[in-house]
Parts: structure tokens; C-alpha cells; sequence
């Protein structure tokens, strides 16, 4: 009589609670180091979003009566100008996991623009928000929005 060749149901249980033990150690250190790069990402967004503003600025696009250049409006206003100072993916307001908010103001010789970055889903895309101001400074806050007191970016 000849045997069957093939696997015996014990054989292939054992198989898949070792792929459920692997899977169960590698996905929360996946969801870690995304949520890591997104933050990384989002750094260096609100770094870029200070340059463009100083360049909007710079470039007197709105100017104010002395001449003196407005910061954008907005993160599309910042996409909007030929050539543009953002790329089209951020002018959206959303990238890589975070939204994010710029706005100029000011009066004549003292603009201001502040800027926000919002993780999407907080504690999943990213668990700190980030912002930033005319100063270039770029702080953090943990637990909500963050403003211009907050923990500063190493």
C-alpha cells in the first residue's frame, strides 16, 4: 500500500500560528516606523512651508503700501503663483499623513504668517502636531494643536 505525500492538518496549523506569532511581532513595529517617517516628513514639510513663505514674502506678490511683501494667504496661495513655491501635492493642504494650515497676516512693515501640520488620524498617521511662524522656529505639541510656546524640534 502506498502513502499519500502531503501535509497533515497538524503540520499546517503549526505553520500558520508561526506566520500569527511573526505577523503579531512585525505589523505594531511597521505601523511604528511609518508613524516615525510620517512625523520625519511632516518636519520637514513645515520646513519647506517656512522657506516658501519667506520667499512669497520676498517676492512682494501682495505688497503692502511701503512695498513691503505679504506672507500667502493660505498653503494653496503658496501653490498658486507661476512659478509656484510649494509643489501641487502639498498646495492641497495634505501630505504623507498630515494636514496643513498656513496663514499670513499683519499690518504694513510687520507681516506675520503662522503654519500648522495635523497628523490625519492622530496616534496613527503621526502623534504630534507641529508648528512654526515667521521666526522659523519649529515647535511640537503631544496631546492637540501646537503653537508658538510649545517644545522645539531638534
Amino acid at each position: 500500500m502506498k502513502k499519500k505525500a502531503g501535509f497533515t492538518l497538524i503540520e499546517l496549523m503549526i505553520v500558520v500560528a508561526i506566520i500569527a506569532i511573526i505577523a503579531a511581532i512585525a505589523i505594531p513595529n511597521l505601523l511604528r516606523s511609518r508613524m516615525t517617517a510620517n512625523e520625519g516628513a511632516a518636519i520637514g514639510t513645515m520646513r519647506t512651508l517656512s522657506s516658501a513663505q519667506q520667499q512669497f514674502q520676498s517676492a512682494a506678490i501682495n505688497p503692502f503700501g511701503s512695498g513691503m511683501g505679504q506672507y500667502a494667504a493660505s498653503v494653496a496661495a503658496l501653490g498658486a503663483p507661476t512659478p509656484p513655491f510649494v509643489d501641487s501635492a502639498l498646495a492641497t493642504g495634505a501630505k504623507q499623513g498630515y494636514n496643513f494650515v498656513s496663514a499670513g497676516a499683519g499690518v504694513d512693515g510687520a507681516p506675520i504668517f503662522t503654519a500648522n501640520g495635523n497628523p490625519i488620524v492622530p496616534n496613527s498617521s503621526g502623534s504630534r502636531w507641529f508648528f512654526t511662524d515667521q521666526s522659523g522656529l519649529i515647535t511640537f505639541n503631544g496631546t492637540g494643536v501646537a503653537g508658538a510656546g510649545d517644545s522645539a524640534v531638534q
